[in-house]
């Protein structure tokens, strides 16, 4: 795995855990509507004597365990990032990868937290990149 796919890897597992809490939303709306009746006939071997709104809170209790778990990683992740990111010596190139791999920061706001241009965000950067020494079991997700 090479420095940036690991260190993005906290940025996609946040953006999968807003997924994650936006479907949950949906669910827990859908949850607490007024089904329809069936009004057609139905043939059935083994009769599912749930209630739907039963099926639909077990769907939302699995996504909450789903979402608490992704959570946990990113904790441990962002926690291990942070350590890989306080080995680089350089403060500049500290604090790019701070903002953009622990706060997800745009280049421009970076910049503007910085006080610099965006070439010099760039080669900052890419400078830091180099010098991120990998720990020796990075998390993977």
């Amino acid at each position: 795995m090479k420095v940036k796919e690991y260190l993005g890897q906290a940025y996609r597992l946040d953006q999968r855990i807003n997924s994650d809490i936006e479907e949950l939303g949906k669910l827990r709306e859908m949850s607490s509507s007024i089904a329809s009746p069936c009004l057609e006939e139905r043939v059935q071997t083994s009769r599912n004597t749930d209630a739907p709104f039963v099926r639909s809170l077990m769907k939302i209790m699995e996504l909450e365990d789903k979402i608490n778990a992704e959570i946990d990683n990113l904790v441990e992740l962002k926690k291990q990032i942070r350590s890989v990111i306080d080995e680089v010596a350089n403060t500049d190139e500290r604090m790019v990868l701070r903002y953009r791999y622990i706060h997800n920061l745009t280049w421009e706001q970076i910049g503007d937290e910085l006080h610099a241009d965006r070439t010099t965000v760039y080669r900052w950067h890419n400078s830091a990149v180099n010098h991120v020494t990998m720990p020796e079991n990075p998390i993977k997700i």
